[in-house]
């Protein structure tokens, strides 16, 4: 075998190997099915001496070496817009990182609206003995109002302002006051006669403003504790029969969620972006197959070149 002859099959070899490999990147029929023709070609020379060599060069300059390069430059392009979802990808970890490392949770908003309801029981029982007695004891336990200042942003159910004033209002005439709360008097009582056995139920926020909503454990009665005012108030739950008790996650939590749910959604684009090729590309990739598989190709080597023209154009065109 002549220097020559040998150059251009080593040659061959090489260029047929990175088709092959694009065809693994891109997983697509049809350029696999091109990879195939190709060896086929190649083999069709390398069998036949007597054929002229050259054709088989100036098959891979014409055709198949643009072929190499234009689905390099596809897999370049698709490899920047993946790129940018991976940047978008680990902007969102961050920011989940972030949130979660100041998260209060569920179980955390649950457990502490136990230890809640068992101080605002215990300070109200405090109280009751405080107005009985005329006394200035200070009647709330420790951090009584740190509860809403943790929970309240996340946990508590936005009101409209208008409602909170409305759910607020009271009869002066109708409560007990002394320099630390306000209380209504018939809530006081119906307090004593529970034995000031009350549970959390849920909060309430309008801006700033915060409410803590409680139920009494033995009857479908609830009152609000506002705890900016230490106020005690009946709450007539028709007013807020509108929320969604359903809800529980904070609004944190669900944002995380959300984020999770996008760097999904990101992920599955990033699987579809690596292997696609443009529309256009790929219609004339099928008409170049069929071209290839079919003709005589000794005779239409000339079409070829028409074809690797038409490839070269996409080339320096904005299709890609």
């Amino acid at each position: 075998m002549d220097e020559n002859r040998a150059a251009i099959l080593n040659n061959s070899n090489r260029i047929i190997s990175k088709l092959q490999l694009l065809s693994v990147f891109f997983g697509d029929e049809i350029i696999y099915k091109i990879y195939l023709r190709s060896q086929v070609i190649h083999q069709l020379f390398e069998n036949n001496a007597e054929l002229d060599i050259n054709k088989l060069e100036l098959f891979h300059l014409q055709f198949t070496q643009t072929l190499v390069d234009l689905l390099r430059q596809i897999k370049k392009n698709n490899e920047k817009s993946i790129s940018l979802l991976l940047d978008e990808i680990q902007l969102n970890r961050d920011l989940i990182n972030k949130i979660q490392a100041g998260l209060y949770t569920q179980q955390d908003f649950k457990l502490e609206q136990q230890r809640q309801a068992l101080k605002v029981n215990n300070s109200l029982r405090k109280l009751y003995q405080v107005l009985s007695d005329d006394s200035a004891e200070y009647p709330f336990s420790k951090n009584i109002n740190a509860f809403s200042v943790r929970f309240a942003p996340d946990f508590y159910y936005e009101v409209p302002p208008q409602l909170m004033t409305d759910l607020l209002q009271y009869n002066a005439t109708e409560t007990y006051k002394n320099a630390y709360a306000t209380i209504h008097r018939k809530l006081l009582g119906q307090l004593c006669k529970y034995d000031f056995r009350t549970s959390f139920f849920c909060g309430l926020r309008a801006g700033d403003l915060a409410v803590e909503v409680y139920k009494f454990n033995e009857t479908e009665r609830y009152y609000l504790y506002v705890p900016a005012r230490n106020l005690f108030l009946f709450c007539d739950m028709t007013q807020i029969s509108h929320v969604d008790w359903t809800t529980e996650l904070s609004r944190k939590e669900k944002f995380v969620q959300e984020l999770t749910a996008k760097n999904d959604q990101l992920q599955n684009s990033i699987n579809i972006v690596k292997s696609t090729i443009p529309a256009e590309i790929k219609s004339l990739l099928v008409e170049n197959y069929n071209k290839l598989n079919d003709m005589n190709f000794l005779k239409q080597i000339s079409d070829v070149d028409v074809q690797a023209n038409m490839l070269k154009a996409m080339l320096n065109t904005n299709m890609l």
